[in-house]
């Protein structure tokens, strides 16, 4: 009776464990997620975390975020991460250097299209977060990226953040001197925009 007894609790101890340890939200992404060239605390993705792991239901920031990360790159090495950190949600931000080095827009659809299947064939929710390049890409080829990001969204039924340097992107003041990244009194307002959408997820 008695050995009953504790196995019960044993499992019952073990289930609420489980239950207040935090869900994680798993963010791979490139130099503009990997707090490039400013102190990581200022970087939005750590600005989040302190967000989630106040809520009722506490949630932790996984940033495996690299600068310099393609989709192709981060498509290989999503499959570990799921497998190593087994989280609830999953926020992709690839495509920048994909862009900057002009490589074919069908490569990168695809990529996030594996992207996507592989987090949601996990059990995971999905956040989308798009890019945009600068005007002398061309309008065809910036046109043809945005579509990318609406098309993969709608497609998975995932969500998306449109551009997520809406609103820095195009004030000097916000933005370091390459014209491409943050600077830390940007990342808020980054932070902003992401937390808009990663919200519902969360529930």
């Amino acid at each position: 009776m008695r050995r009953c007894l504790f196995l019960l609790l044993f499992v019952w101890c073990a289930i609420a464990s489980a239950a207040e340890a935090p869900r994680k939200v798993l963010v791979l992404g490139d130099s503009l997620s990997a707090a490039h060239n400013i102190p990581v605390d200022a970087g939005w993705v750590r600005l989040l975390d302190a967000r989630t792991s106040n809520m009722a239901t506490p949630w932790t920031m996984v940033n495996a975020s690299i600068s310099g990360e393609t989709s192709l790159s981060g498509r290989n090495r999503l499959p570990g991460l799921l497998q190593k950190q087994h989280p609830s949600v999953v926020v992709i931000e690839l495509g920048a250097n994909d862009g900057l080095q002009g490589l074919p827009l069908g490569q990168l659809a695809g990529n996030l299209d594996s992207m996507i299947d592989a987090a949601k064939g996990a059990g995971a929710k999905v956040l989308l977060l798009g890019i945009e390049l600068p005007v002398n890409y061309g309008p065809q080829y910036r046109d043809g990226l945005r579509k990318v990001y609406a098309d993969a969204a709608q497609k998975h039924r995932v969500g998306l953040v449109p551009f997520l340097l809406d609103g820095v992107a195009l004030d000097p003041a916000l933005m370091q001197d390459d014209g491409l990244h943050p600077t830390a009194q940007g990342e808020p307002r980054v932070a902003d925009n992401v937390w808009k959408a990663l919200t519902p997820l969360l529930r």
